[in-house]
């Protein structure tokens, strides 16, 4: 009856903060297509040229950096000391997304390794005790649920601190480098800022409720499994 009534609370916050922070990937997505913007945006440097210049103003030019056409998505690898910027190259969103990537690259090394160490921990411990309970030798079950909750609430709040702090910050380091390297006029610098500015609106909840899914979710799955089995 307890893992019943987990999974019918799990759905309930989920549904409702996806009412809250109104989680519209499509909305976000069109944002993102701005073919006026992306015009301006075509007058910068190729992301490489980018992201070298980003780590100059960061005094942090040890990253490496590799560009790949067919990710979907650019990230920082903080155990490889990694920047991969992934196919944006006609997006404006490329002058802020490689800032964000950037920024990743000079926050505190301890919460980076931290987030990718206890990352991998807490999906091998949702993986590990799923299995268990499917072959039905997993003692105290609500023990290890309430125990996977605790690992869940250090997991977001690592990972949402690393993700807000890059996004928020990301705005103004794409602002300060177009108004440093003079090849848009202000008026478009501010054009490409309010198109960054629109995202962030969408995007910084997306990302947050999106973590929070995640999580719901598996504990769902987990709550079913110990249900069923």
């Amino acid at each position: 009856m307890e893992f019943i009534i987990v999974g019918i609370v799990t759905l309930i916050a989920i549904i409702v903060l996806k009412f809250i922070f109104e989680y519209n990937t499509k909305k976000l997505k069109h944002i993102a297509e701005d073919e006026e913007l992306d015009n301006l945006a075509k007058a910068y440097p190729n992301n490489i040229e980018i992201c070298k210049e980003y780590l100059k103003k960061l005094d942090n030019e040890t990253v490496q950096i590799e560009e790949n056409n067919q990710a979907e998505a650019s990230l920082y690898i903080a155990i490889t000391n990694k920047i991969l910027i992934a196919n944006v190259q006609k997006s404006y969103t490329r002058i802020q997304t490689i800032a964000h990537e950037c920024l990743h690259s000079i926050q505190s090394k301890k919460l980076l390794l931290f987030n990718f160490v206890f990352s991998n921990i807490y999906l091998l411990y949702f993986l590990a005790t799923s299995i268990l309970v499917i072959l039905k030798i997993l003692p105290y079950k609500m023990m290890f649920l309430a125990i996977f909750l605790i690992l869940s609430m250090i997991y977001y709040t690592v990972r949402a601190f690393l993700e807000n702090d890059a996004m928020i910050k990301a705005r103004y380091l794409a602002k300060e480098y177009m108004e440093e390297k003079k090849i848009s006029s202000q008026e478009e610098i501010d054009k490409l800022v309010k198109g960054f500015d629109k995202i962030n609106n969408v995007g910084i909840k997306c990302v947050n409720y999106n973590l929070f899914m995640e999580i719901m979710m598996k504990v769902f799955v987990f709550a079913t499994l110990c249900l069923i089995f």
